[in-house]
């Protein structure tokens, strides 16, 4: 079995894959650079045994983290509790499988990179990865598996608190789909500018990219509130949600080592 991790900004969550390639089980965790090894490890251990997972037979890790400062710890938990030294998604030495053409590939986030691999897997064509996280993030991937680029847009819950903070008067308000789009209260409006604001943004941009592109893509969305988009807008084709842990799946796969 195998341990996946994708740390980001605002939530970590730890997968666990059995060896024909499905989830058994994954949970979700605070983004907290504070936490050791062992809380984590304990954490881990108690969520295991309630979910019926033989931690032992866990005998190989991989890890995409766009907090650098979280990795020692993380790196500490595998080989402390599952007793194996993970693979780690930004490693120059490892095979990706596609080709990042960027001015400076190692500029792209770990988790990006695990989209882009796992969408050039599971999908033909061109595709367009949308991911709804602390950003809102686009990746380009062509035919071929080029890792082309992208947009990184401010998140939903990170415009929400900017408002927030830069705005006496505005409250703190939940992200949802309005009934309406004209709001005829304060909160109506804000929810209704963040909500029908980010669905312009993701029409536009994704219009955009084709046009510039000269073809048009398949476009993934992932992250928690990809459910929410992909209902809204025809210009999601499809929604899933386990991409990047996928992607961690199929590149420690590519690089593991041969007995």
């Amino acid at each position: 079995m195998m341990l996946t991790i994708d740390s980001g900004n605002t939530n970590i969550v730890f997968a666990v894959f059995n060896d024909d390639g499905t989830i058994a089980c994954q949970w979700r965790a605070a983004t907290n650079v504070n936490r050791t090894a062992d809380e984590f490890g304990m954490w881990l251990r108690q969520l295991m045994e309630i979910d019926g997972i033989d931690r032992t037979k866990i005998d190989s890790a991989i890890i995409a983290t766009v907090v650098p400062a979280n990795l020692f710890n993380l790196k500490s938990l595998c080989r402390k509790y599952f007793d194996c030294d993970p693979l780690v998604i930004g490693d120059p030495a490892l095979d990706l499988g596609i080709k990042v053409m960027m001015d400076n590939p190692r500029e792209v986030g770990a988790d990006r990179i695990c989209n882009a691999v796992a969408a050039h897997l599971s999908y033909t064509g061109a595709v367009l990865v949308l991911d709804f996280g602390t950003a809102t993030t686009f990746d380009v991937v062509d035919g071929d598996g080029n890792y082309r680029g992208g947009v990184i847009y401010p998140g939903l819950n990170l415009s929400l608190e900017a408002l927030h903070m830069g705005a006496a008067q505005l409250p703190r308000v939940a992200v949802e789909k309005p009934d309406k789009v004209i709001g005829t209260s304060t909160v109506g409006a804000m929810k209704s500018g963040i909500f029908w604001g980010h669905v312009g943004m993701i029409e536009g941009i994704a219009a955009r990219i084709s046009k510039e592109s000269g073809r048009d893509f398949t476009v993934i969305a992932t992250g928690g509130l990809a459910p929410l988009f992909e209902e809204t807008t025809d210009v999601i084709d499809h929604c899933d949600l386990d991409l990047t842990l996928r992607g961690l799946y199929a590149i420690h796969r590519r690089n593991r080592p041969q007995s």
